[in-house]
């Protein structure tokens, strides 16, 4: 098989994220996946940090922290590359790194990150002289009313107006978010006719469930022609109709390129000589398959994603490469004796650690393999969920590992 220039292990926002850095710098790239990804959990926004300034926060962190090793210039460059990407797919984001975007949750609370996507952008809210809140009948997760009144908390001085509209789907089933944006692809009319009949006017806004299609903004533009109010999509529960728009953007850009994807190809072990990785071992109902390359980035994710196992408590393993995992040791320091407290949590912080150029080192510093990069969830050192960081550091970290 011939020798590829960037074997990327992992089909999530990471993966993805570098695997479009490389081959838009020309080079070659196959990725290989097992399962369908982190995308299609994700709600498309990309959360780079919880502050109303996550660039002056990151800018103060501590030096071991997975940001400060990447730099803010990666930083910035890879939130500028995700937007052109996204773009290229009709599927247009607005934010910047020193603000915070507002989003409509599902059950009507806000929700902010520094990149959403257009279709879900919510700063507006508060010009608007009348909020539609649309349900669908049939819909599963989505609760309208509770919506409804949990967002009349931070806009009291709006009215509100609640309306559940029937698009008969499936013949009365219930359906999820991302059946109703798929029956909605090329098939928008019943969903403009309903809202049509709101007679909502330009100084107001219309609040509904994601489901405007899984491609692109298309199916929000053919609805958003016909009404004069603006039309707002909440998050959901996953499966994400925002979340698979942003992978599906990656996907076409990549095929594109002329990446190559291999999917259900579980790699067992990696390939070394010496500090040099040659390839990765690929298990087969027949026999194993190598893939050789030049370097190799991994972005398997962490312990939600198999990227890092634990099977004996204290003893954190990466499967791949057995590359040593940071963990912080005894158990009183595994998590906070108030597990919902307002602290970060020792487990989540179990990880890879790396030098400036994302290669994994041991515990004295040293690289241990010079074109092995870690990427995404796999870094250790900090929790990035109390954070709000774990979307900044996927692409981020992804960009820096491919232009290094």
């Amino acid at each position: 098989m011939r020798t590829a220039d960037l074997i990327v292990v992992g089909g999530g926002l990471a993966g993805l994220m570098a695997a479009s850095v490389a081959a838009s710098h020309g080079q070659k790239v196959t990725v290989l996946t097992y399962g369908a990804g982190s995308l299609p959990q994700a709600s498309g926004a990309i959360d780079f940090f919880d502050s109303l300034a996550p660039d002056a926060a990151i800018k103060k962190l501590p030096a071991e922290h997975p940001y400060s090793k990447i730099g803010f210039k990666n930083i910035n460059a890879a939130a500028k590359f995700l937007v052109d990407i996204a773009a290229q797919a009709n599927l247009p984001y607005t934010g910047k790194l020193s603000a915070q975007i507002p989003m409509v949750t599902a059950v009507g609370t806000l929700k902010f990150s520094a990149l959403a996507p257009e279709s879900m952008n919510a700063s507006r809210l508060a010009d608007k002289e009348k909020i539609f809140v649309v349900g669908v009948e049939g819909l599963k997760d989505f609760y309208s009313q509770m919506l409804t009144e949990n967002l009349k908390h931070y806009f009291p001085d709006k009215t509100f107006e609640f309306k559940k509209i029937d698009l008969k789907f499936l013949g009365g089933r219930d359906i999820t978010c991302m059946d109703a944006a798929q029956l909605l692809t090329d098939n928008e009319q019943p969903l403009a006719n309903e809202l049509k009949a709101l007679n909502a006017t330009a100084e107001d806004a219309v609040i509904i469930p994601p489901i405007l299609g899984v491609l692109g903004n298309f199916s929000r533009d053919i609805v958003k022609t016909q009404l004069r109010a603006e039309i707002i999509e909440t998050t959901c529960l996953p499966p994400s109709p925002p979340g698979i728009r942003l992978q599906r953007a990656f996907i076409v850009h990549l095929q594109k390129a002329g990446v190559k994807f291999f999917e259900n190809s579980k790699v067992v072990r990696g390939v070394v000589s010496g500090k040099k990785v040659t390839g990765v071992v690929v298990e087969s109902a027949v026999r194993e398959k190598i893939f050789p390359a030049k370097k190799v980035i991994l972005a398997t994710g962490g312990f939600y994603n198999g990227g890092l196992t634990m099977r004996e408590f204290d003893h954190p393993k990466e499967p791949i490469f057995d590359l040593p995992v940071y963990f912080p040791q005894g158990e009183e320091n595994w998590s906070n004796a108030n597990l919902f407290s307002d602290e970060p949590q020792g487990f989540a912080t179990t990880g890879i650690l790396t030098n400036d150029k994302l290669n994994p080192v041991d515990a004295a510093g040293n690289v241990l393999y010079d074109n092995l990069h870690v990427v995404g969830a796999n870094l250790g050192g900090c929790d990035k969920i109390f954070e709000r960081s774990a979307g900044g550091i996927a692409i981020a970290s992804a960009y820096a590992a491919a232009m290094a």
